[in-house]
Parts: C-alpha cells; sequence; structure tokens
C-alpha cells in the first residue's frame, strides 16, 4: 500500500508508514524481527532502527526501547511510527553509540548495512548506504561489537544478523574477543540479494567458510542471528 509517496507496512497487528528516503522492510529486516526476543521491562537499544519495525514491536512486547539512527528522516520515522502504534520509544539522531553515551541497557540489537561493497563502489544517498556494509561487511557490525560490552548491564545481551558469507565461525570469534558469550539462536534461507549478484566475485573473494557455491550463480543465502551474552 502507498500514501503520498509513502509505503504502508502491516505486521504483527501494527501499522508502519515508510518514507521515502527509508529504507522499506527487507527480508533481513523481516527475519530480525521474527526472531529477536524482548521481555517485559527489559531496556533496549536499537542501533540503526530505519523506520522503528523492531523498535515498536519490542515496546509493544513491554521493552522501554532507545531508538538510534543516523538519518534524520528515520529517526522522525521512529518517532511517528510509535505514536501510530501507541507505544513509547526514545528515538535519537546519531551514529552507533554516541546518542547513548555513558548508558546500559539489557539488550542491544542491530540489524546493520552488511553488504560488501567493492572500492570505489559506495554511494552517499541513503538507499544505497543502507546496502554498504563497507568493502567486507564488517565495518558497522565491527563497531556494533566492539561498543557493546561498555554498553551492557551484566548478563546483558547483544543480537545482530549477518548473511551467511560474511562468516559464522568469524561472527563467533568476534563476539568472543569482545568478551561476550557468543551463539546462534536462529537461521532461515533467504532468496540471495539481487544486489549480491553485481558484487558477486568481490562477495566470493571474501566467502573464507565457504558459504557461496564456487561456480554456479547462488540461488540463496543463510541469513544469521547472532547473539553475544556478558558474562558478569
Amino acid at each position: 500500500m502507498a500514501d503520498d509517496g509513502v509505503l504502508l507496512y502491516a505486521v504483527a497487528g501494527c501499522l508502519f508508514r515508510v518514507p521515502d528516503g527509508v529504507q522499506p522492510p527487507k527480508a533481513g529486516s523481516r527475519f530480525f524481527q521474527r526472531h529477536l526476543r524482548v521481555s517485559p521491562g527489559e531496556r533496549v537499544l536499537e542501533i540503526g532502527a530505519g523506520f522503528g519495525l523492531t523498535a515498536v514491536l519490542a515496546a509493544r512486547a513491554g521493552a522501554r526501547v532507545v531508538a538510534t539512527d543516523v538519518l534524520p528522516a528515520a529517526v522522525a520515522a521512529v518517532r511517528q511510527n510509535a505514536l501510530l502504534n501507541g507505544v513509547a520509544v526514545d528515538p535519537r539522531l546519531g551514529d552507533g553509540y554516541a546518542p547513548v553515551a555513558g548508558e546500559r541497557f539489557d539488550l542491544i540489537c542491530s540489524n546493520p548495512p552488511q553488504m560488501p561493497t567493492p572500492p570505489g563502489r559506495d554511494r552517499d544517498d541513503p538507499l544505497a548506504a543502507a546496502d554498504n556494509g563497507g568493502v567486507d561487511g564488517w565495518e558497522i557490525l565491527d563497531r556494533v561489537i566492539a561498543g557493546a560490552r561498555a554498553h551492557l548491564e551484566p548478563r546483558g545481551r547483544l543480537a545482530f544478523t549477518i548473511f551467511g558469507f560474511l562468516g559464522r565461525k568469524a561472527a563467533l570469534a568476534k563476539v568472543e574477543a569482545a568478551g561476550l558469550s557468543p551463539e546462534v539462536v536462529a537461521s532461515e534461507t533467504e532468496a540471495f540479494p539481487r544486489i549480491g549478484y553485481e558484487r558477486l566475485d568481490h562477495i566470493r573473494a571474501l566467502d573464507a567458510e565457504g558459504a557461496l557455491p564456487p561456480r554456479d550463480p547462488p540461488r540463496s543465502v543463510e541469513r544469521l542471528l547472532i547473539q553475544g551474552t556478558a558474562r558478569d
């Protein structure tokens, strides 16, 4: 559905408005929303909240949610969608953990851009940036993982998604190195993203764990939800 250039998206009894310039829901965000688990009363931080899909549903489940994004249009969309669905979300503008300096959470979650981008192929427009995970796909994820421990309560959790070709073992090792106990909490097979075919040679060169077929074009990709739990 659409309304004057605004996509209307309905899920789980909620209605969302997705304005131009903000990434609409894709397979990864739907996977993230379906498998992320929050409990009533938990304080939750979502980094890169987009139009607020996960943030609003977490608030509807009883969590106290802070949702950040680098795009003013996304922050405005989170605010509007929280009001539209009758929940309280604290939307903040800023990069990574900058908007929550000194704060701690029971759950930090993110489904950030993670598509590997060949050198010289990055663009500045918001929708292209939503697919830009840096040269190896880990540019934003690495910052989210590295900063999590300082912003988690004791036994707090970090949760994020990855494409399988970024490496299950690599993801678990990064979480472990950040001082968290890692595990895979969900996985599913999705259609291989269209933009991935444009970057296939580059992605194959990064696929150290052999997640993709070596010669034939991949038809699908594994999506994983990784969790790390603070040890104290």
